[in-house]
């Protein structure tokens, strides 16, 4: 029997709707959805190769034990019963700090995170790890101090601007917007609007670019304080929206006054008078910016994105059609954590507080395992992300989980990180179950698509909110279920809702264990712990998503969260479930002063000081290590670690070591050959790959790679040349900015 079905790509956080023709319980071809209302028929090369995603060869379908160096299967039974019979014995012996989850981000689905955290709450800790704070903990935590919340992070409207900004962002490889490629090429055509791409390198979107400022490596923030300095001698900036809008830039006005952009601009290695350009652009034309890891992942991180913003602000793009608006959401990517809360819980060994949205920095969690504190990590749940490859430092996390008293892992497949586990729970894949993620990246429109089972799991395995189910059961973390409720989850979803509030009113586990009670009764029914969350989810949507849904049809009343969730089953291919007022886009800043807030009293010291006499002098390379590499360049070839068989790749060459010609030849190195690279964190080998594209002095390397398949290694794990510890102040790792050697491996 064959069908087509229409569901969404799970490999990156723009989920484009795929179709997919199943074929006896097999997923065997793949084509993009034009139904799909965000997308449009739009895939990538990735999405359509995503059965290699759902087939690996090295696929788990049952718990599994660590027994020596063995593993071993076992029933679910023996596997929760022990799990948590050892969680509970290191939280009553070592306190809740010693266990932490790390997951809830998986770019094919977020449901699982309201179970995980349910269960971390529940037995008194805070410490959460994510994707998240991997990459934007400095931006996330400036969006809190500028914004209000942490998760108010503002996207660009690039369909309603005359200037999109790229900086350190290569869009036509990375995508990182609906359709990015199709948006990009058509904006560097349309003679009205202009596509600028500040990147030291020509990437293949600074290639069709407009404008490109090939800034130096590491510089960006001695740029962009440069840029306001010349908006300001020029009086350029928007003086009006600084009055209505912006608060403290009295404060922060002075750093930026007589200082000496020239020299600046110098240093950047740019023509002083294409940057004074620009800054007239930005300061008569409606912009917007789109940053990426170039600017959070580069050196001075969290500088780079607070001058951004302030750039921003002083050019009135925020809240603003055609500018940098906070789109709406379903429900908010995470929480606001003010580490200024004494509420607020830091790392014991690092200090470091939870600056993505609730989420600590995945850099910080070796250090956290590996010290003499009575409080110490002892115990960690990794739950569908693999940090033993997405993570700085592989020796770092090697040594630290080895130390471990409980690594549980659930994951599709044996990956790394699961070959060090004490146990390894099998889960359904995205296609396998019911799931959607929570990405808001359009705007006005609010996206959304519930993916649903096309295919059958083998095996014993779980939905992952599933597993947390079963663990929470366990561990007496849900409340007695009436059978009056279990039988109306069987029934009409409104008759129920009346009965589960009717009980929740009188039973106050209830509301702290609702995931979980879901998951008993819908859940049970639908088999899917998630889809019964969806529908909690929609019930209990906070009011600005109501009024949102208010608009694009959904009118309101006690049933309008069901509606959604009928109208969500009804379209496999996903719909608009609300729309954002943008006159009302200043409404959703949530500061102390209701304005963007841009004097951040911790980073004047560094704001002020930065300058080019200083920069000098912190460029300049150790002579070990001459070269800069780029560790994690984004390529069509290169998907994290979801899809392990490089057999996706064949002919290509997708994970290479990358220079320009020009260093190539005076290190006497040609393409092809095997090369050594060697940073302060370790040595890897791979393929030199000799391209024009590369800018001097520079070397670029996937992410990705260096994964264990059917018992050989593939391509270069990165992550082995990076160290943890060479992180921003807030925990997100420097990977843009590595010093390093080459030479060949026969050396």
């Amino acid at each position: 029997m064959k069908r087509w079905h229409k569901t969404g790509c799970v490999l990156c956080a723009q989920n484009c709707g795929l179709e997919i023709l199943v074929e006896n319980n097999r997923m065997t071809e793949v084509k993009p959805d034009k139904s799909n209302p965000r997308s449009q028929g739009y895939a990538c090369r990735k999405g359509l190769n995503v059965i290699y995603h759902q087939y690996p060869a090295d696929r788990i379908t049952e718990p599994l034990k660590r027994v020596g160096d063995q593993f071993e299967p076992i029933s679910w039974e023996q596997a929760i019963d022990e799990i948590t019979k050892k969680m509970k014995r290191l939280v009553d012996t070592h306190g809740p700090r010693s266990l932490a989850y790390m997951g809830a981000s998986g770019q094919g689905g977020h449901f699982e995170g309201a179970f995980g955290v349910s269960i971390l709450r529940a037995m008194g800790s805070q410490y959460l790890y994510s994707s998240a704070g991997q990459e934007f903990s400095g931006i996330w935590w400036l969006y809190g101090r500028m914004l209000g919340k942490q998760y108010n992070f503002a996207i660009p409207d690039e369909h309603a601007t005359e200037m999109l900004v790229g900086w350190g962002w290569n869009g036509m490889e990375s995508h990182q917007m609906p359709r990015a490629p199709k948006v990009l090429r058509e904006f560097s055509k349309d003679p009205d609007r202009l596509l600028v791409i500040i990147d030291p390198r020509k990437s293949e979107t600074a290639a069709i670019a407009n404008i490109h400022l090939p800034v130096r490596p590491g510089t960006d923030a001695l740029l962009l304080k440069a840029m306001i300095a010349i908006i300001i001698a020029n009086q350029w900036e928007n003086t009006q929206y600084i009055n209505d809008h912006v608060d403290g830039w009295e404060k922060i006005r002075p750093w930026f006054e007589n200082f000496d952009a020239r020299a600046a601009t110098r240093l950047c290695e740019l023509d002083y008078d294409e940057v004074l350009e620009l800054c007239r652009l930005m300061t008569t034309k409606r912009w917007c910016v789109h940053p990426d890891l170039g600017i959070y992942m580069g050196r001075k991180s969290t500088l780079n994105s607070y001058f951004m913003n302030i750039l921003g602000a002083v050019c009135g793009i925020f809240g603003v059609r055609g500018g940098n608006v906070i789109p709406g959401m379903v429900v908010p990517m995470g929480y606001h954590a003010d580490e200024r809360d004494p509420k607020t819980w830091r790392t014991v060994a690092t200090n470091m507080p939870p600056a993505a949205a609730g989420s600590f920095p995945p850099a910080v969690m070796p250090e956290e395992i590996l010290n003499d504190h009575p409080e110490r990590l002892r115990a960690v749940h990794v739950s569908a992300c693999n940090p033993l490859r997405s993570y700085p430092d592989t020796t770092a996390y090697e040594k630290a989980f080895k130390k471990l008293d409980l690594l549980v892992v659930n994951d599709i497949v044996m990956s790394e990180t699961a070959r060090l586990a004490h146990y390894v729970l099998p889960c359904r894949t995205y296609y396998e179950s019911w799931d959607g993620t929570f990405f808001p990246w359009t705007f006005p429109e609010v996206f959304f698509q519930m993916r649903r089972p096309i295919v059958s799991p083998p095996g014993k395995c779980l939905e992952a909110s599933q597993i947390f189910t079963l663990m929470a059961d366990k561990l007496g973390l849900i409340p007695d279920i009436p059978e009056a409720l279990t039988e109306a989850a069987k029934g009409d979803r409104m008759t129920f809702g009346a009965k589960l509030m009717e009980w929740g009113a009188t039973e106050p586990k209830a509301l702290p264990a609702m995931p979980f009670v879901l998951a008993k009764t819908l859940g049970k029914q639908w088999d899917s712990a998630a889809l019964a969350a969806a529908w909690g989810v929609l019930m209990t949507a906070p009011k600005a998503f109501r009024k949102n849904a208010a608009r694009i049809g959904f009118e309101p009343g006690m049933d309008q969260g069901d509606r959604i969730f009928q109208a969500l089953l009804d379209h496999p291919e996903g719909l608009w479930v609300g729309k954002v007022d943008p006159e009302e886009n200043f409404d959703a800043i949530k500061t102390p002063s209701g304005k963007i807030e841009v004097h951040i009293p911790e980073l004047e010291a560094d704001a002020k000081n930065l300058n080019a006499a200083s920069e000098a002098k912190d460029l300049k390379l150790p002579d070990d290590y001459p070269l800069i590499l780029n560790a994690g360049r984004h390529t069509r070839y290169n998907m994290n670690t979801l899809m392990r068989n490089p057999e996706w790749n064949k002919g290509k060459r997708a994970c290479t070591v990358s220079v320009h010609p020009a260093d190539a030849q005076a290190m006497g190195l040609i393409d092809g050959q095997t090369v050594k690279v060697t940073t302060e964190a370790g040595s890897e080998q791979g393929e030199l790959e000799v391209s024009d594209q590369i800018r001097r002095g520079t070397v670029l390397i996937p992410h990705g790679f260096g994964l264990i398949y059917d018992g050989h290694v593939y391509g270069i794990n990165v992550n082995r040349l990076t160290r943890s510890t060479n992180r921003d102040p807030l925990g997100t790792p420097v990977h843009r900015y590595l010093p390093c050697r080459i030479e060949s491996a026969d050396s």
